[in-house]
């Protein structure tokens, strides 16, 4: 059991959990995740890390059929600029590898923005913590255990 799913049974969140089998030459695991389990690629989000003006980390939940807009992220966080964290960066701080960072029991929590796209669904697919492993949950519990405001934030 990884953090992110330990953080939601401890909530009481109603949720599912779902294992596929990950593919170890993928790199594109948003879309890995929907293929495989069947998905459209609106329904599944992806967690990107980034790094405000320079200094600050912020995460970006955004669907995988989409682009994160550096821009949107940068405005809702009151930033001048966002930029990809840095791999090692993101990894010692959220405690989870590339690929299967989660927003949910992250090492150290971060401010937390989720596109607005979310909102449409009854619930949406993030990563559970580890490649392969994707949960099930309500857009507003998911806001609500990461203290995360909904805004737009794709190209």
């Amino acid at each position: 059991m990884t953090p992110g799913v330990q953080q939601v049974k401890k909530a009481g969140v109603v949720h599912t959990v779902h294992a596929y089998d990950h593919d170890p030459s993928s790199d594109a695991y948003g879309k890995e995740a929907a293929q495989k389990l069947g998905l459209p690629e609106d329904r599944v989000f992806k967690t990107l890390v980034v790094s405000l003006d320079g200094n600050a980390l912020a995460v970006a939940v955004v669907p995988v059929a989409s682009m994160l807009s550096m821009k949107g992220i940068a405005h809702a966080a009151g930033a001048r600029k966002a930029a990809m964290a840095d791999k090692t960066l993101v990894e010692r701080t959220t405690g989870y590898v590339l690929g299967g960072v989660s927003p949910l029991g992250q090492r150290k929590r971060l401010t937390t923005y989720i596109d607005d796209s979310a909102q449409g669904f009854p619930t949406m697919f993030v990563s559970a913590g580890r490649r392969g492993l994707q949960i099930e949950l309500s857009p507003l519990d998911l806001a609500r255990l990461t203290q995360a405001r909904f805004v737009p934030l794709c190209q």
